[in-house]
């Protein structure tokens, strides 16, 4: 399984010796990208919304090396729970007459698809081993951190920087699209990319443009809450909740329905089916709620930064419907706990992780209280305290 306590030094470690038991050489370049936790602001990255997410600690390493073939070489720890065999795979490097195409194993379509919509031309191919502390299927985005890892390995093994970081995030979602068969929105690649130390990363998802949000008080710290209950969004309920939206959009005569306010919903409620203005609800409310808590976050007013959580959650539960039993009674639980300022779903939904906002001096009491609370409800969570972290970089 993944180890999400491994620290960054024991993922470099624990990659350059499976490097060396596989390929038989000192891999050169190493580079790591964090998971990611959204604070506020889920599913509306797709439509053109505000978000807000940080890096965490838990991350993803690749090591790697040119190797002077024609071939890719790629391996992944079998200790990383949760994704398919063969844990190696070879395949070739694009070129006219090839293509990269997706594939079996689905872990390695991340990295085809970095290969596939790499900037510069790959004349040579690599050798590679990628570990991960991030827990596969829990809404902390371990498919961006590959993808952005992945890319990043390929600018330094080649010496072909990106022309701008959001060049770089834009040809990951490609590859989650396209090789990943998964319609996600910006935020994950891009906080990925722009995550730095002590930050949260707001994120106007319409423009592209953010800016980091200072998130260093020490009185304060995030909790994430893994539900154990794993989620795959390239089912059937993500993109149909996409569809969904721009059908609203489209009803509205808006190009993003973030650009569509409160009242010209309500006015045209009736035209309408009434599922899809549900949907349509939840965006305008966790655009709102979003903005809400960065102000009251500046402010130093937790008290309601953690109320515009228990809102945004209630919205993804009632009206979004990618909420899940395990999730709401985590959330219901951690609210009401002495300590804890608000809790929210985040990621995509339908299991994953749960993130509140906490005092520091009360989160080891009442992370202890709420797994003896969950384990009464038959529900069995991991729990870890995060801080923001730095974004992803080369490590040597």
């Amino acid at each position: 399984m993944a180890h999400e306590n491994e620290d960054i030094p024991t993922l470099v470690k624990r990659a350059n010796d499976l490097f060396m038991q596989r390929f038989k050489y000192e891999a050169s370049v190493f580079v790591c990208s964090p998971g990611r936790v959204n604070l506020i602001g889920d599913h509306v990255d797709y439509n053109g919304g505000y978000v807000l997410p940080m890096g965490i600690p838990m991350a993803t390493v690749i090591v790697g090396s040119l190797n002077e073939l024609s071939i890719c070489r790629i391996e992944t720890d079998a200790k990383i729970q949760g994704i398919d065999e063969p844990k190696y795979v070879e395949f070739n490097i694009p070129s006219k007459d090839i293509a990269v195409e997706p594939g079996s194993p689905k872990w390695a379509n991340y990295v085809k698809g970095v290969v596939a919509g790499f900037h510069g031309p790959i004349k040579t191919g690599f050798d590679c081993v990628i570990v991960s502390s991030i827990p596969v299927g829990a809404g902390l985005s371990s498919s961006a951190a590959i993808e952005v890892a992945s890319y990043t390995l390929l600018e330094e093994l080649l010496s072909s920087p990106s022309t701008s970081l959001k060049e770089k995030a834009l040809a990951c979602q490609k590859a989650e699209h396209v090789f990943a068969g998964c319609p996600c929105g910006i935020m994950d690649q891009f906080v990925c990319t722009f995550a730095t130390s002590g930050c949260a990363y707001l994120l106007n998802c319409k423009t592209m443009e953010g800016r980091h949000i200072p998130l260093d008080d020490p009185s304060v710290c995030i909790l994430i809450i893994n539900s154990g209950v794993k989620h795959e969004l390239s089912g059937s309920e993500y993109p149909l909740r996409r569809a969904q939206c721009e059908q609203a959009a489209k009803t509205l005569g808006a190009a993003y329905l973030c650009d569509v306010s409160r009242k010209a919903l309500e006015e045209n409620k009736e035209s309408l089916d009434a599922e899809v203005f549900r949907r349509a609800l939840h965006v305008i409310n966790e655009t709102e709620y979003t903005l809400e808590f960065v102000e009251f976050l500046k402010e130093k007013n937790y008290v309601e930064a953690g109320q515009r959580m228990i809102r945004s959650h209630k919205s993804l539960s009632d009206l979004y419907n990618v909420s899940c039993q395990e999730l709401d009674i985590i959330v219901d639980i951690a609210s009401k706990i002495n300590g804890i300022y608000g809790a929210r779903m985040t990621g995509g939904g339908f299991g994953g992780c749960v993130v509140a906002l906490a005092e520091t001096d009360k989160a080891l009491s009442a992370m202890e209280t709420i797994r003896n609370q969950c384990k009464s409800q038959n529900i069995s969570p991991i729990l870890y305290i995060c801080k923001p972290c730095e974004g992803t970089r080369r490590l040597n």
